[in-house]
């Protein structure tokens, strides 16, 4: 048998093992409200390529490939257990085991680190948390893709309505049709019917009301039979408390911001300052997409070797805030045609640090070009340190963060030396860091950190609104503090 040969069965042998896990992977989920991760990425409705590929990616950030030889007898241990709703990452299983299995089988190792899932320790299903979405833009149309992805058994978070002015002849069609087809992120993964005499878009199951209103006070969700519903506003016409305030109609018990809030908002970056919203607060915001970028990977370098100050540069994909062509805008610059130019601007990304981190006493500064990309940016973060290091150990600690530590749905790590932005597009975490580009001097290190300012926003503030509404599952093996 000759070289190609071997790897061809060998190909087809994981073929199969991946065929065979996808039934068991779908199961959980559907059925008790587990998502598997393989380091923490979901492998829920994904293809057997797409799986295979996750299991080879894991070499780019673990220093070694997986292969789901080793990750299918977990997955089917855990098919045998009594879990309760959680999130599970075999590949963490999976590597942990390799490295130590303290004399225990695959089963027995897999029990023991999801004992917490389990029997009388799990956490039992609550009833499905209604969720509005008022806008259907570009943010909001990539959080209804998420909140439908994460429907599992009806009883998590449930898009029940999206809010908008009415825009005439087939709009419900034309807002359906938007849904279902992204030039950026592609095709929406599953079906979509309308039903314009009930004014409802049916996504996978799910019965979507579409209201049309041109303010807040003209609406009363109850009459729709929605219930202490979870408002996500993703129009920015409201910063304030004032004005978020008056979307708190019949039916809304929480209004969550997709833009940076204004006054006395807390301004929430999931995974750095989530666990400091308090249980009667109302509203909030989930900051910028940037702000979200930067302040985890701050977060991270500040906690390990001291921040004294710092500068972040942001290059930024175009939004549909600027012009197709030039034309009349209220800032400076960004009036001036978006796919032609590259456009200084201001950020407010830097200022905001100080509201996810208040502890941080380093002074932050920050500027931003705006460059004909439609979607990935990269924040530049050059910081000065409170001790000297090296790019490895800098290197060393950040890929660790991104592995174990309870900010990796947040940091991603990357070593591919040829990795472009559009590599991105896609990503759920909030930043990836780019190891090839990152330097590092004595005590100045300059970190390049890539996000995608749409679907990595969107899972962030997806993040938010499951710790509010009290659906945020716990993961296992648990990340180390």
């Amino acid at each position: 048998m000759t070289v190609n040969d071997d790897s061809f069965t060998n190909w087809k042998n994981r073929e199969e093992i991946a065929e065979s896990m996808i039934p068991i992977i779908g199961k959980l989920h559907r059925e008790r409200d587990v998502t598997v991760l393989l380091h923490s990425r979901s492998l829920v409705n994904k293809s057997v390529v797409s799986i295979l590929k996750t299991h080879r990616f894991a070499r780019q950030i673990a220093g070694a490939e997986l292969s789901v030889t080793e990750t299918l007898p977990f997955l089917q241990t855990l098919a045998e257990l009594d879990l309760g709703p959680s999130q599970i990452d075999i590949g963490m299983l999976a590597a942990t085991y390799r490295e130590d299995d303290r004399g225990l089988s695959v089963a027995e190792f897999t029990a023991e680190a999801v004992a917490g899932a389990t029997g009388a320790n799990k956490i039992e299903r609550r009833e499905g948390r209604d969720v509005v979405l008022y806008g259907f833009g570009r943010i909001g149309r990539l959080v209804a893709r998420l909140l439908i992805e994460k429907a599992g058994s009806g009883n998590g978070l449930r898009l029940r309505a999206i809010v908008v002015r009415g825009g005439g002849e087939q709009d419900i069609v034309k807002r359906a049709s938007l849904l279902r087809r992204d030039s950026i992120h592609g095709q929406f993964q599953g079906t979509i019917t309308v039903d314009e005499a009930n004014s409802t878009i049916v996504a996978n199951g799910n019965a979507i009301k579409v209201i049309y209103a041109n303010d807040p006070s003209e609406v009363d969700y109850t009459a729709y039979g929605i219930k202490d519903a979870i408002l996500i506003d993703n129009t920015g016409k409201w910063r304030d408390r004032e004005g978020l305030s008056t979307h708190l109609r019949p039916g809304i018990d929480k209004v969550v911001l997709t833009a940076p809030g204004k006054g006395d908002v807390p301004n929430i970056v999931h995974g750095v300052n989530h666990d400091t919203i308090k249980p009667d607060e109302q509203i909030l915001s989930c900051a910028s997409c940037t702000t979200n970028a930067i302040v985890p990977p701050l977060k991270a370098m500040d906690d390990e070797f001291g921040v004294q100050r710092g500068h972040v540069e942001t290059v930024h994909s175009f939004t549909n805030d600027q012009n197709l062509l030039d034309n009349y805008h209220k800032s400076e610059r960004r009036g001036r045609s978006a796919p032609l130019n590259m456009v200084i601007t201001e950020t407010g990304a830097a200022s905001a640090v100080a509201k996810a981190l208040p502890d941080l006493k380093a002074k932050i500064t920050g500027s931003s070009i705006r460059v004909p990309v439609p979607d990935v940016s990269i924040a530049i973060l050059n910081l000065q340190l409170a001790r000297e290091t090296t790019r490895q150990e800098v290197l060393d600690y950040l890929r660790e963060v991104s592995l174990t530590s309870p900010l990796k749905r947040q940091i991603d790590f990357i070593s591919a030396p040829d990795a472009v932005s559009s590599d991105f597009i896609g990503s759920r975490h909030a930043s990836i860091v780019d190891a090839g580009a990152t330097k590092v001097e004595g005590d100045n290190a300059i970190l390049y950190l890539w996000y995608d300012n749409e679907f990595g926003y969107s899972c962030q503030v997806i993040r938010v609104v499951q710790h509010v509404s009290g659906v945020e599952y716990p993961t296992y093996p648990a990340p180390a503090v």
